[in-house]
């Protein structure tokens, strides 16, 4: 017989803004202690020394992670010149160095070369699984990595500030699997000075911004009280991207139990769609001849 879960039935998003020092496993460890909540888990890694937007589902929400990884995300990231490291940022041990260092006009250039559908290397320590095993895993035992190159989408890549020779500021929008790590390291070596990542955030990822992201302490502060629910967003924003269908009464039923219904709305045909019933989500799916074809329900 299989064991049942501790805690509660609670369902909707955590937007945290992530400190420095934690692990992203270590943050939904925490938001599901604070809520004492049944299940949980998060859209997106984060490095344990980036900070910024870290969403986090709770119960049914978890159903709609897959919306908020496939989603746009930007990161404002310093980039170290004149040294790469083995972990491609300042937490890893230095492995070649450049008195080389680029002019503004040198680095706007070679952002173009990132731009668009590229491919990325992810560095060797990643989550990255090679045979089932997590790449860092084997990079920390002194095992040589080598990754597959691996397709992205980079919306833009952009130059915000240059404080000094040394650094540079950027901001990348890009879509599911990137690594800044692996853009400063590469963009080190295309402009032939080299280069790491000094300093990471997150500052949205699709519908979620750092600005609205709750801090560690203030979860600390409200863990297993009355009002730390109300920190929580709705399932719903989760499907932000999605075009949303209203379920009239009579399709309630048939939704809820996976079943094809009609739904009101407009949408293209094959079109994946979300239907509410009073502002609920009930069901996520494919939009066929006036129906929705269930791929997800909710039950909260």
């Amino acid at each position: 017989m299989a064991r049942r879960r501790k805690g509660r039935d609670i369902s909707g998003w955590l937007v945290v803004d992530k400190p420095a020092g934690p692990t992203s496993t270590a943050m939904v460890n925490k938001v599901r202690w604070a809520f004492d909540a049944k299940k949980a888990g998060h859209a997106g890694t984060l490095d344990p020394e980036a900070t910024g937007v870290l969403a986090i589902a709770l119960g049914e929400a978890t159903k709609t992670v897959p919306y908020i990884t496939d989603a746009l995300k930007a990161y404002e990231f310093t980039v170290r010149f004149g040294a790469e490291t083995n972990t491609d940022d300042a937490e890893g041990v230095v492995t070649q160095t450049s008195d080389a260092r680029p002019t503004d006009d040198g680095i706007k250039d070679a952002l173009g070369r990132f731009v668009g559908d590229i491919e990325q290397v992810p560095p060797a320590f990643s989550a990255v699984k090679i045979d089932g095993e997590r790449a860092y895993k084997r990079a920390r035992d002194g095992e040589e990595v080598t990754l597959e190159a691996r397709p992205l989408w980079v919306e833009s890549l952009i130059l915000l500030d240059r404080p000094d020779a040394d650094t540079a500021v950027l901001e990348m929008v890009c879509g599911k699997g990137g690594y800044v790590r692996a853009i400063a390291r590469d963009l080190g070596r295309a402009l032939g000075c080299l280069g790491h990542v000094q300093r990471l955030r997150r500052t949205w990822s699709g519908p979620f911004t750092a600005e609205e992201g709750v801090s560690l302490e203030r979860i600390e502060e409200l863990a297993k009280s009355p009002g730390i629910d109300a920190l929580l967003r709705p399932l719903e924003d989760g499907l932000a991207d999605l075009t949303e269908m209203r379920c009239p009464e009579e399709s309630l039923g048939r939704l809820k139990n996976g079943n094809p219904a009609p739904v009101i709305g407009t949408a293209d045909f094959g079109e994946e769609v979300w239907a509410s019933y009073r502002g609920r989500a009930i069901a996520v799916g494919t939009y066929s001849g006036g129906e929705l074809h269930p791929s997800r329900v909710f039950n909260y």
